[in-house]
């Protein structure tokens, strides 16, 4: 049984909820990422993406350093726990249209499940279930 253990992305880049949407754009840009976890108080209390700025601040021709982060968040996040089964977060990334799922154990935020991770995962899957199915066939030639 593969867990979200097994394909999370235990890096997750967070920022303070009293930084500045600029503040939060630099650090995008300094890790290579499209989000960030907005943290208070050490916990997480929302999710900024590429997508918050653009719609929030780009579009209404805002100063993103005049902005504070938490006022662009998304406070609504979906979790998982490292046991949940990979299919169970596939669907439940369906179920709300979602790129991110949030990782807990403990109420601890260990890593986040995105859709380029489990794309991966499933790439990978296929292949070696397609390289088992190729060397079953020879071996019954």
């Amino acid at each position: 049984m593969n867990t979200v253990r097994h394909i999370m992305e235990k890096n997750v880049i967070t920022i303070d909820y009293n930084k500045t949407a600029f503040d939060t754009a630099k650090l995008l840009v300094e890790n290579n990422t499209d989000f960030a976890i907005i943290l208070q108080d050490k916990k997480p209390i929302g999710i900024v993406t590429e997508s918050d700025y653009i719609k929030k601040i780009i579009i209404k021709n805002k100063n993103a350093s005049e902005i504070p982060i938490k006022d662009i968040m998304t406070e609504n996040f979906q979790t998982v726990k490292p046991s949940t089964e990979i299919e169970n977060a596939i669907q439940k990334m369906l179920n709300n249209s979602i790129k991110r799922l949030l990782v807990f154990e403990n109420n601890d935020l260990v890593g986040v499940v995105t859709q380029i991770g489990l794309a991966s995962y499933l790439r990978n899957k296929l292949l070696i279930d397609s390289t088992i199915r190729k060397i079953e066939s020879d071996n019954n030639d």
